[in-house]
């Protein structure tokens, strides 16, 4: 069974059992770019229903749209706010018109439903229409940056719960290896002795630092242009509309969202998008690092570091027996890779807008929306399947302590540099420990040199 509907183009039949219309039959025609639907975002869409429901409540508040009309549409927005009907969200995510056609699909949505509930068949828009009523006062230029900003700004709230999850796995190990004195490195070579402990520790605060960022960054995504239609002078804006519109959005999305300063430059700008951008990029970088660092100080266990253990998760090899990889830190490596390249398209989408307004935000909000929640699950299954279950090689860290040729170092005040030096290079060739050497050479007594040498005082200096 199919429906005649009818655009500015022409008649076309629309299947009778969905419940979006003419205008999202021709974006699915038009765009068959990615073949991952709208619905793929499930913020995306109850953010789309929540500014639908704000406009319907506030045109209630101001007489401008019959009571049942307004009524049904919103009681249509509060079901899809509820996850009903996700579905029928089925326009590309990436797509020409600056996300006319996502919004087109929603006033589709909404209206059928809206018109199900006043007990009229979908595509009866005489007695209700996706345009005039369900997208009364509003234009996609407000409509599709508003629900975007929403529906990242969620996925950041996510991000940064999980982000606590990972600092307080990091801290938990970096206090569990409080007292497992360990030998520090720089330029992968052999430095000073410090704690395993202190090493989680600055992991934990890696994480704690950039949760900050991009709490900050997501802050900024709360000032919105709803009110502003076309360009931001709010054409065809109902009298008194922006401004509750926005209030009455604040309370259907539990979200503190605020009226932009000027309409205008937030229709056009997309700065928070950019700024958040960047914060998770960094965050990605810095991840990337950890779990490069994971992976290096696990390596062996016979011929590579070998100073912890990461959990076993699975069979590491079709064809070597026993081998167990590291799978966990390599497969947060290749999501914080992906954030990285989706940070280059954000960035090269910000710049390509012209005068009054973006057209390319869809792109921008599908890989903010993308990597926002792989970092999110990336945090979540790190914390939980590997670095909760992190373990020290006591003996081979307290060994490679005791024979690095960096306790040198701790002798520079009392015997001086240049023979520091040549004790040093004497452990390296010989291999026989700096100790032993100095105690040979008569430099110290033993006394001065269990003091100057011991490992535990050398990680805590201070």
């Amino acid at each position: 069974m199919r429906r005649e509907e009818r655009d500015l183009i022409g008649v076309r039949e629309v299947p009778e059992d969905v419940y979006w219309g003419i205008h999202t039959l021709r974006a699915l025609e038009n765009f068959p770019l990615t073949g991952i639907p709208l619905s793929s975002h499930p913020e995306l869409v109850v953010a789309l229903a929540a500014v639908k429901e704000a406009a319907a409540l506030t045109h209630l508040e101001l007489g401008t749209l019959p009571e049942e009309r307004a009524r049904a549409v919103v009681a249509a927005c509060r079901e899809i706010g509820a996850g009903r009907l996700h579905e029928q969200f089925v326009v590309d995510v990436f797509q020409g018109g600056a996300g006319t056609s996502a919004n087109m699909n929603a006033n589709e949505v909404v209206a059928n439903r809206a018109l199900e509930i006043l007990g009229h068949p979908r595509g009866a828009h005489e007695h209700l229409h996706p345009n005039d009523d369900v997208n009364r006062s509003q234009s996609t230029n407000d409509v599709y940056p508003t629900a975007a900003k929403l529906a990242v700004y969620a996925a950041a709230g996510r991000l940064l719960d999980a982000m606590t999850v990972l600092r307080d796995a990091f801290g938990d190990r970096g206090g569990h290896f409080a007292k497992t004195v360990k030998l520090g490195r720089t330029q992968l070579q052999d430095a000073v002795p410090m704690t395993l402990g202190r090493e989680f520790d600055a992991f934990a605060l890696t994480v704690r630092d950039d949760a900050d960022l991009i709490g900050l960054a997501a802050a900024s995504l709360l000032e919105v242009n709803l009110g502003g239609t076309a360009i931001g002078t709010g054409l065809n804006a109902d009298a008194g509309f922006a401004r509750q519109a926005v209030a009455h959005l604040a309370t259907v999305a539990s979200v503190p969202v605020r009226p932009a300063r000027d309409l205008v430059e937030s229709t056009q700008g997309i700065g928070g998008f950019v700024r958040l951008s960047g914060a998770l990029r960094q965050f990605a970088v810095r991840l990337s690092k950890i779990c490069n660092d994971l992976r290096l100080l696990a390596s062996g266990p016979g011929a590579g570091l070998g100073e912890i253990r990461l959990p076993e998760l699975q069979a590491g090899s079709s064809i070597m027996p026993g081998k167990v990889n590291p799978v966990m830190p390599e497969a947060v490596n290749q999501v914080c890779f992906d954030v990285l390249g989706a940070d280059a398209a954000v960035c090269a989408a910000a710049q390509a807008g012209q005068l009054q307004l973006n057209a390319f935000e869809p792109l921008m909000v599908h890989h903010l929306l993308n990597s926002a929640n792989r970092l999110a699950a990336a945090c979540r299954l790190l914390a939980e399947r590997c670095v909760a279950g992190i373990e020290a090689d006591e003996e081979r860290l307290r060994a490679l302590v005791e024979r690095s040729s960096g306790l040198a170092t701790a002798l520079n005040p009392v015997i001086g540099y240049q023979r520091s030096t040549a004790l040093a290079r004497e452990c390296r060739e010989s291999g026989v420990p700096v100790r032993e050497l100095a105690a040979r050479d008569g430099l110290l007594t033993h006394d001065e040199l269990d003091e100057l040498l011991d490992p535990w005082r050398l990680a805590r200096p201070s």
